[in-house]
């Protein structure tokens, strides 16, 4: 009975496919258009300032940054289980940054030992770096960590009489560009809010998951956030790169009892500049062209040194891994999306709630592409099927009735190569043409990793609710980039120290005279004035040479030394141990 009928049953199960196939498309034609809108917008924008605002204004320079006299400003870093990557953040930070007048403030849990002992040995070698300890165990949220790290900096504007004239919000995994303070600086105070755009470091030809991180941030912050800032003249945060100046910051902190990020989201930061439009604050997402000492990959040569100019921005690296990745997102999803809208609302003027569909509708859309790819592959098997006679039953297809349904099929393949064209232009621009063409089959990883993420926001989402369980911080392993993936300047010890806030540039430039007439090493010119410690000259030679510290000579020393102790104080060396040939 079952083969007499299993002919019918395909066929209405093909009817069912057909249906749904009229369904899904037309809700990716609504979103299909939606995309349109928003790229329309920008092109139009870029031709219209091209012959209007780019011939009137001169562009801004780095001169004119560096100019600008200095003002107090404050980093925060929220950390929990960083201890892998915080030390050589702050250590490329400090290092990097073409700025004095700054401190940064970290925060750890008081659970979280090891993070501990890594920001200690930073704040040990840098003057500049305070430690900011959240009195209760972690996980809890980001925006509860963050909170604690602004009640430290108004106790230490307090104590040292100093106002910050902004405070900057980073990551642990963050690579900072040497202008960026100076370009903060510049817009100061004059710009209550000030977002930088993100972008990946760049990954192998062959890391598709992580790719899908430099293809979407390329299009997202060169396209998206422009528009946006365009049509509503707010700006969400990144939750990096974002600058708070000191007016938007005491605002923020006075709506909630001194508490200025919203503890009850996963995605703390998103709401931070609508909150700031309700009192005519200014927001801007800046643009500003540099040029960054880059490693390009190659398909045909080894990695490459290269320069490369891009906005001024902040740059990371993204998970690599699809659980990583999905688990990532799902946090996103999950605070902008549905704690968003649960929370927000649909508010404000019409462009500004149009924008808030585009946030949310992941939530629904990242379902609908899986199942297009699903329908799209049924599809061809019982067309392969019927195509080799095995079967031939059918029942009248609206796809030969309905002339409506051929256009909209044609119209979303439309679409679809806009899209593509667009992801493909936008990835080239960062990362070459290699990666440009890599972006077409990564959108499809994107898709599925972004059906995994809303999945998991639902899921967390619906539980919370049953169950009235708040959500914590669901912490995202990150990499910090090594120096064999960042191209580095060479180090003098003076600039170091400099970075360091160990001696200013007067006593430098004094020691560096003495130097000239006496031919003796900098750092005991220095030494010798009294201008510098033991302990932190043996810190910058250490970091100059990327060399450990060894504290414990005695205990590391091998007992079969095979320099004599005279020699190894005529040569102020010591022998830790032999190498697996002998030496």
């Amino acid at each position: 009975m079952t083969s007499l009928y299993w002919p019918y049953w395909l066929a209405h199960y093909y009817s069912v496919l057909e249906v749904a196939t009229i369904i899904v498309g037309l809700i990716i034609l609504v979103s299909s258009i939606d995309d349109l809108f928003i790229d329309l917008w920008y092109w139009a924008r870029r031709l219209y300032r091209k012959f209007t605002a780019e011939r009137r204004y001169r562009p801004l320079t780095a001169e004119q940054l560096i100019a600008r006299d200095e003002q107090p400003l404050a980093i925060m870093v929220p950390a929990w289980l960083e201890y892998d990557v915080i030390a050589p953040m702050i250590e490329n930070m400090v290092s990097t940054l073409d700025y004095q007048n700054y401190v940064v403030f970290v925060g750890t849990y008081i659970n979280d030992q090891r993070t501990i002992d890594e920001v200690e040995r930073m704040r040990r070698r840098y003057k500049q770096l305070h430690r900011v300890e959240v009195p209760h165990n972690g996980p809890t949220c980001k925006a509860d960590c963050l909170n604690w790290v602004i009640q430290a900096i108004f106790l230490y504007e307090q104590t040292h009489a100093v106002q910050f004239a902004g405070t900057i919000l980073h990551d642990s995994e963050d690579v900072l560009h040497p202008l960026e303070l100076r370009l903060f600086n510049y817009l100061l105070p004059r710009k209550d809010m000030i977002q930088l755009p993100v972008v990946s470091l760049e990954r192998n030809w062959y890391e598709w998951v992580a790719g899908t991180y430099m293809d979407e941030f390329a299009e997202w912050h060169g396209k998206d956030l422009v528009v946006r800032e365009s049509m509503t003249d707010t700006v969400p945060s990144a939750g990096v790169g974002t600058c708070f100046s000191r007016r938007a910051l005491m605002v923020l902190a006075d709506e909630n009892q001194n508490q200025p990020f919203n503890t009850e989201s996963l995605t703390e930061d998103y709401d931070v500049g609508a909150r700031l439009a309700k009192y005519g604050m200014q927001a801007i997402f800046v643009r500003f062209p540099v040029q960054f000492r880059v490693l390009r990959k190659s398909w045909f040569r080894k990695p490459y040194e290269s320069t490369l100019e891009m906005p001024l921005c902040v740059r990371e690296f993204f998970p690599d891994t699809f659980r990583t990745a999905f688990r990532q997102k799902a946090r996103w999803t999950l605070g902008i999306g549905l704690q968003g809208w649960e929370q927000m609302g649909w508010t404000g003027s019409l462009a500004n709630r149009y924008l808030l569909f585009r946030d949310r509708k992941g939530v629904v859309t990242s379902f609908v592409s899986i199942i297009a790819y699903l329908i799209l592959v049924q599809l061809l098997a019982l067309i392969v099927l019927r195509s080799t006679g095995l079967w031939n039953t059918s029942f009248p297809t609206p796809f030969e009735t309905n002339g409506l349904i051929k256009y909209l099929l044609v119209a979303n393949g439309i679409a679809l190569l806009w899209r593509i064209l667009h992801r493909c232009y936008f990835t080239t621009v960062l990362y070459g043409w290699q990666h440009g063409l890599l972006s077409i089959p990564r959108m499809v990883v994107g898709n599925f990793v972004n059906f995994m993420a809303a999945a998991r926001a639902w899921r967390m989402f619906l539980v919370g609710k049953v169950l009235n369980r708040k959500l914590v911080w669901d912490k995202t392993m990150h990499d910090f980039p090594s120096t064999d993936l960042v191209a580095a300047a060479p180090r003098r010890l003076g600039s170091v120290l400099i970075s360091w806030q160990a001696i200013n540039d007067e006593k430098l430039q004094t020691a560096l005279a003495e130097q000239q007439t006496r031919q003796v090493p900098l750092g005991r010119i220095l030494l010798s004035h009294g201008w510098l410690d033991d302990e932190t000259l043996a810190e910058a030679i250490a970091f100059q040479n990327d060399l450990p510290r060894v504290f414990d000579i005695a205990g590391k020393r091998s007992a079969s030394n095979p320099l004599a102790d005279e020699f190894c104080l005529r040569w102020r060396v010591v022998p830790l141990q032999m190498s697996a040939l002998g030496r």
